[in-house]
């Protein structure tokens, strides 16, 4: 009896090779693997394929009818022998294809002929090539539509067979190196021949709830359809069970870890309300509004899992400080995870400077319910690292502000109650996690972001994360007028750029430019560049993913930090301004120097790599040039653009590329130039990269750990899942109703992605 269980080899009979080539090249191993291989698209049978934009070497699949066969005889050069070749012409809606097939003798041209007889329709694809201004279709396979006499009887599919029984859309199947897609359509309808009893996942009562059509009903949809409503309606079941397994895990997780426990932090000290009363400046009615969400989640006993976003200078820091005080008050201690060392101690003299003389606890003039700031960064000289070490392994510093030092097995708390991660798409959960296990209780932890990354994104729709949202920008924010620079048609254009800084220069104001890269070396013979060459510790635990990669026909030598920082002193327009170079593999005194110096208005233009990328505040900035634009990701740019206009001064950022226009380069530039909402980017982001590893590590977009599920289509599917999930659990926690729900939500849980569900 064949079940989904049973080897692939059961619906294909005595084929090793092809069973072979589906589990190396496929994955697919049994029966359900194959029913679970669905097709990545159709085409009508009942009409001719509409064929636009055709390209030399791509391969094309299109339902055609053949309008012109005729055999030619011709002397074989080789073998001066009689051959035989028939020459026919395919009509797609567009243009004619040219199909030719070579024979040693006019039986088998014959036998083609009748095969290929004018009027005859079928599918065809084959790899397009032009000869003599005629587009052609090279080595061409087919499955020809309705009864043929050619005296042979019944043709082999391989061969380009013959199929009377066909449905109106003709399933295409995603493929590998000698499969073909009749391959897999003949076995899948062997297998739906054979198969009766399909597992249901998803009770019969979500399933009517829901509007869900049955596993059975569904694989008959996908494989088999008449209409694209009824493929619709199978893909749909299918990406209703992906999100429901899903949902499952994640609400059995957040009971588990409910379940740990935390230590509630309440306060009881005078530390918060002190610095409240010193602030300069009101709060934002949003800053309050989530202050009071965080301190009722810190007050409570199991952790605090939320994700903070904003957009740039929304005052995501202020309501992150706001919280480690609060967890200072209760006794405990805070610590700010930040990607940089650059970053990380920005993040400490702001801090400090904020809290004045409420950091200084302890210490002659320091305020009596005042506490310590420490800073780790793994560059410290080792007197530095210990004592910091030292104070934080004892209590004293209350607040501790780190890079991937933090991380290191040797750094201890005394009472770790609230872990901060900021721009947390640059951490994986592996990371954090380490951070958060050097608690005895599990932490409290906030992530915050300035541009949801596709992971965010996918993470806060799958529920994973609890979400607030500054949606306000607080008073003396400036607009950002942001134009792309395009060099393609307008190479002259970036002395106007050069002019453009000066400007702002000769206004008392000061400017950034970032390169890709920080030397100017010639990437070798098919070398990948991986953008700016970061140091070591930057890249360690930088999961973001890389520059856009550019094929090497259109590749021209990428601006780096030191080249343009010498030609900007040397000649043109700012060869008289003080200009400074900032990148990743400076010593760290040599980086906090220069970045003093720039903001103390020392530095007219500073030339970086995206190290300026967070976190980076220097009010008089108002001018930000970006070289080679286009090999930056959508969050990286406005993540960038976010430096400038932060000191109520209008904000100018130039987009330089030589990206053509049209390109898919050009039309990211576009779309950042024509918006400032982050959120708004942040979904075109994920809609162009995917979502990446959703339940894993990988946050690059091009493996998801997702079959059927698309984050920003499926919105509405994942949001249903929740509430079916939600209420499975609440009344049966064991799913022991529902064991093939069961089965499948123990084997996520026992994955490799379920060990990064629990760290996160």
């Amino acid at each position: 009896m064949i079940t989904l269980d049973s080897p692939v080899t059961t619906v294909l009979g005595d084929k090793t090779t092809k069973r072979k080539r589906m589990a190396e090249g496929l994955g697919i191993e049994t029966v359900g693997d194959l029913l679970r291989h669905f097709p990545r698209r159709y085409v009508k049978t009942g009409e001719l394929t509409r064929v636009e934009d055709l390209r030399e070497g791509e391969m094309l699949t299109v339902v055609g009818e053949i309008i012109h066969s005729e055999v030619k005889q011709y002397v074989d050069r080789r073998t001066r022998r009689p051959a035989y070749r028939l020459e026919t012409i395919l009509q797609t809606d567009g243009p004619r294809l040219k199909m030719t097939f070579f024979y040693k003798n006019s039986g088998a041209a014959g036998w083609q002929a009748r095969r290929l007889n004018i009027g005859r329709r079928g599918v065809f694809v084959g790899q397009l090539s032009s000869f003599r201004n005629e587009w052609q279709l090279t080595n061409p396979k087919m499955v020809l539509f309705g009864q043929v006499d050619d005296g042979s009887g019944p043709a082999d599919v391989e061969s380009g067979g013959v199929v009377d029984n066909f449905a109106d859309l003709y399933p295409i199947y995603p493929l590998t190196k000698g499969l073909e897609s009749w391959d897999l359509q003949r076995a899948v309808n062997f297998a739906r021949s054979v198969i009766d009893d399909v597992p249901e996942l998803v009770p019969d009562d979500i399933r009517k709830q829901y509007d869900v059509v049955t596993a059975r009903r569904a694989i008959d949809l996908i494989h088999a359809p008449d209409t694209y409503a009824q493929v619709e309606l199978g893909r749909r079941r299918y990406r209703f069970e992906e999100a429901l397994v899903t949902q499952v895990v994640l609400g059995r997780r957040r009971a588990f870890v409910r379940a740990l426990g935390a230590q509630a932090r309440k306060g009881g000290g005078g530390l918060l309300a002190a610095f409240d009363e010193r602030l300069p400046f009101e709060l934002t009615d949003g800053q309050r509004e989530i202050g009071e969400v965080i301190e009722a989640d810190l007050a409570r006993d199991h952790p605090m899992n939320r994700l903070l976003q904003g957009e740039v200078g929304s005052g995501k820091t202020l309501v992150a400080l706001r919280a480690m005080l609060r967890v200072v008050d209760s006794g405990g201690q805070a610590a700010l995870l930040a990607p940089t060392e650059v970053l990380a101690q920005q993040h400490f003299r702001s801090i400090t400077a904020m809290l004045g003389d409420l950091a200084a606890g302890g210490m002659l003039g320091g305020a009596a319910e005042g506490t310590t700031v420490a800073l780790l960064t793994g560059s410290m000289p080792k007197a530095a690292r210990a004592d910091a070490m030292s104070r934080m392994v004892t209590g004293e510093a209350g607040i501790v502000v780190g890079t991937h030092a933090l991380l290191e097995e040797k750094v201890q708390f005394l009472d770790l109650g609230l872990v901060v991660v900021d721009e947390q798409h640059r951490f994986g959960v592996e990371q954090r996690a380490a951070l958060t296990d050097k608690a005895g209780w599990p932490p409290h932890v906030l992530v915050m972001t300035a541009t949801p990354i596709p992971r965010t994104v996918a993470m806060t729709v799958f529920g994973d994360l609890e979400v607030s949202t500054l949606s306000e920008l607080p008073a003396g924010r400036a607009p950002i007028q942001t134009n792309v620079v395009p060099l393609a048609e307008h190479p002259t254009w970036e002395h106007r750029v050069w002019e453009r800084v000066r400007e702002e220069v000769d206004k008392g104001h000061q400017a950034y430019v970032v390169c890709p890269r920080i030397t100017g070396d010639e990437l070798e013979e098919g070398e990948i560049d991986h953008g700016d060459r970061r140091s070591v510790e930057e890249l360690e635990w930088l999961t973001e993913s890389e520059p856009i990669a550019v094929p090497p026909s259109t590749r021209h030598p990428l601006r780096a930090v030191n080249e343009v920082a010498e030609e900007l002193r040397s000649v043109g327009p700012l060869c008289d301004v003080r200009v400074e170079m900032l990148h990743g593999q400076m010593p760290a005194e040599d980086k906090d120097r220069v970045m003093r110096s720039f903001a103390a208005g020392e530095v007219d233009v500073l030339v970086s790599t995206t190290v300026i990328e967070v976190g980076v505040d220097v009010a008089n900035a108002t001018t930000m040039v970006l070289l080679d634009a286009d090999r930056f990701g959508i969050s990286q740019l406005h993540q960038m653009r976010g430096r400038v206009g932060r000191g109520g001064l209008p904000g100018l950022c130039l987009l330089v590329s030589h990206a053509e226009a049209g390109s898919p380069a050009r039309e990211r530039l576009d779309a950042v130039a024509a918006t400032t909402d982050g959120f708004e980017l942040s979904r075109l982001d994920l809609d162009q990269r995917r979502e990446g590893d959703v339940l894993g590590a990988s946050q690059s977009g091009f493996r998801s750990s997702l079959t059927m599920l698309r984050v920003l289509r499926d919105e509405e599917t994942i949001v249903a899942a929740r509430e079916a999930a939600t209420t499975l659990l609440a009344r049966d926690p064991d799913l022991s109703a529902t064991p093939e729900l069961a089965r499948a939500v123990a084997e996520l849980e026992q994955s490799r992605q379920s060990d990064f569900i629990e760290k996160a």
